[in-house]
């Protein structure tokens, strides 16, 4: 870690790689000699093209991605594809199946069902305060999509493999844990993601879309809320976050020079196992998450004696462990160590767990 900078556990805006802040950095006044920053080219010439264009080539390198996806560039965060994805997948009569697995699956279902209200529940554990993923579907057999949320920041679970949906495609907020393993894209119709975890700073949203879920939708649909305005136009109908997809395509680089996907899923198992083991390990510290279901990106716990969490997240601050506080929804500590994030980081959150549980255990 460069001098200065302190361990960012927050859960996004996330750390992100160093060397990538280093290059944005260099280019922020004068790009690559152009005389121009990156913050202030146009949209339309060049030097964006070649960078949007590198953006993908990375992204269907990395991911083995075949020309029957799409890779768009749009804005709204995940929130925005909550509305965009039955918008355009859907039409009248049409229903599709979702599993709630937390506030953020449960909020993509609330907005499907305020357009198509035959969307349907497929499995909920909202009733076990969404500690585990449901092993158990109940897809209706017309269904357009399955949608589900890989990752739930707030709660602490991960999908370890994507639901068996048979033939029905598999749409997926992947927001909080896109590009932490490799993924087998031809299970997906369609894959989202807001850039501000382990893709890039907010602003940008990712979407991966198969090609022949692109359709003409009714005139009523708005114009920049329509996949296929992305699709036909590169995703320069309009002028993009130019900045945070420049700063993808740096993120990428590092991802690249990492060693691939399976070499950063190597990585975060390390973290994450550093981390459950010194929950485990002790009477002092608790998870509510069901093991199987725990999530590499964010480890949520919790002290038995609650009324001593404030003083841990105290010394944490003070030791520059920062934005372990967790969601205000639960409570507790939530540490997200998300790609960028620093072994080392979590070996000195680790070591003041040990130490806070010596002296107030």
């Amino acid at each position: 870690m460069t001098e200065g900078r302190l361990f960012n556990f927050s859960a996004g805006p996330a750390i992100l790689p160093e060397s990538a802040l280093h290059e944005v950095r260099d280019n922020l006044l004068n790009y690559k000699g152009s005389g121009v920053g990156i913050m202030e080219m146009s949209h339309r010439g060049s030097h964006f093209q070649a960078i949007i264009d590198e953006t993908e080539s990375l992204l269907r390198s990395l991911l083995g991605l075949s020309e029957d996806y799409a890779i768009l560039f749009t804005t709204g965060g995940a929130t925005n594809q909550f509305s965009m994805v039955p918008l355009n997948l859907l039409s009248s009569g049409d229903t599709a199946s979702y599993l709630i697995t937390g506030t953020w699956a449960k909020n993509a279902y609330k907005e499907a069902k305020r357009f198509f209200p035959e969307v349907s529940v497929a499995a909920s554990s909202e009733k076990e305060n969404f500690s585990h993923i449901p092993s158990e579907l109940s897809l209706l057999p017309n269904s357009k999509y399955l949608h589900f949320t890989s990752n739930n920041t707030i709660f602490g679970t991960q999908f370890t493999k994507e639901p068996d949906a048979g033939n029905i495609p598999l749409v997926c907020d992947a927001s909080s844990d896109f590009l932490h393993k490799p993924l087998d894209m031809s299970k997906y119709g369609l894959i989202y993601a807001g850039a501000q975890k382990n893709l890039g700073p907010a602003g940008v949203t990712l979407v991966i879309i198969r090609k022949d879920l692109i359709s003409d939708k009714p005139s009523t649909l708005p114009i920049m809320m329509n996949y296929k305005t992305y699709a036909d136009s590169q995703s320069l109908y309009n002028t993009p976050a130019t900045l945070p997809i420049y700063v993808v395509k740096e993120v990428l680089k590092w991802l690249v020079d990492q060693g691939g996907l399976k070499a950063i899923e190597v990585k975060n198992r390390r973290k994450a196992n550093l981390l459950y083991a010194q929950i485990d390990s002790s009477d002092f510290y608790t998870t509510p998450v069901n093991t199987p279901d725990r999530s590499l990106m964010n480890v949520v716990f919790r002290i038995r004696d609650e009324s001593l969490e404030a003083e841990f997240i105290s010394q944490a601050s003070k030791r520059g462990l920062l934005g372990l506080k967790g969601h205000r929804s639960v409570g507790g500590m939530r540490a997200s160590i998300y790609n960028a994030f620093p072994e080392e980081g979590v070996l000195a959150l680790v070591e003041l767990m040990k130490e806070f549980e010596q002296t107030r255990g």
